[in-house]
């Protein structure tokens, strides 16, 4: 990676494990959120690059695909260690590209992305890849080639989310990463580089969604999709996969509640769901954005809910005080500004939250605490991707499952108790991917994805390794 006075400047795309000038030279800026400064490029790729990246990829698959899964174990594990060796290079592209406070980016982003990793390392010797069932051979076999598309909001967790599973199961990969963060998978090409990947088994091609995202979901050697992003762009994915019947693997939008039984330990389930809501600046898919309280106690907590918002300093992500920086884009902001402004219009009440003065440049937001409203409203139905919490309130614990499954989404949520049997009791009534139990610790091999509108299939685990082999039964 080549960097001067913090600029990231690159021009090609990775393919057959090789750099590759694109046929057309054409460059995307990529933008400093934190300053609305140009920051780097990288190349706007086409259906030309991604027609050759889909060949490299689909001539390296029938030996990476007859490789052992101890063989792919040490793979994936040269893999992490090329890429834990640019620890630093890599927490400055995610503060630069994203945005995200530094000590975020060092403690969270980029170690989620080496846990994947290991994770997987350790998972796919363990895969059943062959098991009997009676007179018959069940056997999970390498679908072929993955085309992954990944999301901005956490790069390089989403990068090594989706490849590392792939790889893992026997796939080749061709990836293209979000245009507004694209730098990191330079890194990762080079650390694939420098792990001693095969040549084609990993593939990058840059670009923006409309057409090199188009290109390779509509590819005929691509036999699985796999993207992460908003409902609306996913379901144009799964159209576009089902018109010649390719398995497609989604992860969408969540508007996950957190749900404090009358028992709950109150201010702990604030405190988490408050971070829950505002961490990454609100852009996480899996956040818990409403949090839903017993009537007896909804003034108390949106009060407390409130004042920790008012006590998380917003600014500068190069500070290691800050706890939130800005959000990604100029877009970004206007629409997560644009939901908390019809809400007040509503009738609703904000709590603006934030410590001090925002910086004068930047795409920077306040949390903000919305109470007032009700379950049905805009603000608590509609995923707003910034650092917004709505507080809801219950009767009785069958209204509070109805309002955590009032909206068109399930990808997480989270419930808390004094008794963890009645709060599993609960957590098992929810439809959703995903429950954190009284703030349950991250599991990287237990199975992430959604229901309803957040998507199909799954990530991480053997469950992620799963979704990337076709099935076959030999009878006998």
């Amino acid at each position: 990676m080549s960097g001067t006075s913090g600029v990231w400047d690159r021009g090609e795309h990775f393919i057959d494990g090789d750099w590759h000038a694109p046929e057309g030279g054409e460059l995307i800026a990529v933008e400093n959120p934190a300053t609305a400064e140009p920051i780097g490029s990288a190349p706007r790729g086409g259906r030309a690059e991604v027609d050759l990246a889909v060949a490299a990829a689909s001539r390296a698959w029938p030996a990476w695909a007859a490789t052992s899964p101890e063989e792919r174990a040490r793979a994936l594990e040269a893999l992490r260690d090329a890429l834990g060796a640019r620890e630093k290079e890599l927490v400055d592209l995610t503060v630069a590209e994203l945005g995200a406070p530094v000590t975020f980016a060092r403690k969270v982003h980029v170690p989620l992305a080496l846990g994947d990793l290991d994770a997987f390392a350790k998972d796919v010797r363990a895969f059943p890849f062959e098991e009997r069932i009676g007179t018959s051979l069940v056997l999970r076999e390498p679908a072929g080639v993955a085309g992954c598309v990944t999301p901005w909001n956490y790069p390089l967790h989403q990068m090594a989310a989706k490849v590392g599973a792939a790889l893992a199961a026997g796939c080749t990969v061709v990836l293209k990463p979000a245009e507004l963060t694209p730098l990191a998978a330079y890194a990762l090409a080079e650390a694939a580089l420098d792990a001693g990947l095969p040549p084609g088994t990993l593939n990058v091609v840059f670009g923006g969604g409309q057409v090199v995202g188009d290109a390779l979901t509509r590819n005929p050697g691509v036999d699985v999709i796999s993207f992460t992003g908003s409902t609306a762009v996913g379901t144009s994915v799964a159209g576009a996969a089902a018109q010649d019947v390719r398995r497609c693997l989604l992860e969408l939008g969540g508007k996950s509640a957190s749900v404090a039984l009358p028992d709950a330990d109150l201010e702990a389930a604030i405190r988490w769901t408050v971070r829950s809501a505002t961490v990454n600046s609100g852009q996480t898919c899996s956040a818990c954005t409403r949090l839903v309280v017993p009537r007896a106690h909804y003034a108390d907590a949106v009060t407390y809910a409130g004042e920790l918002a008012a006590g998380l300093r917003v600014g500068d992500p190069l500070d290691p005080a800050v706890d939130l920086g800005p959000v990604i884009s100029a877009r970004q902001r206007k629409t997560v500004l644009g939901f908390v402004e019809r809400a007040v219009a509503d009738g609703a009440r904000v709590e603006p939250g934030g410590n001090g003065d925002l910086p004068e440049r930047g795409h920077y937001v306040r949390p903000a605490v919305v109470s007032g409203t009700h379950p049905y409203a805009e603000i608590a139905q509609e995923e707003v991707f910034g650092p917004v919490l709505v507080v809801l309130a219950y009767d009785d614990e069958d209204e509070a499952a109805a309002i955590a499954d009032s909206t068109r989404y399930g990808l997480s949520g989270a419930v808390w108790s004094a008794d963890p049997g009645r709060a599993t009791a609960f957590a098992r009534r929810l439809r959703t991917g995903q429950v954190d139990v009284n703030g349950g610790r991250w599991n990287f091999s237990a199975p992430f994805g959604g229901y309803k509108q957040s998507g199909t299939g799954r990530e991480l685990g053997p469950h992620g390794i799963a979704d990337f082999c076709e099935t076959k039964s030999l009878q006998f």
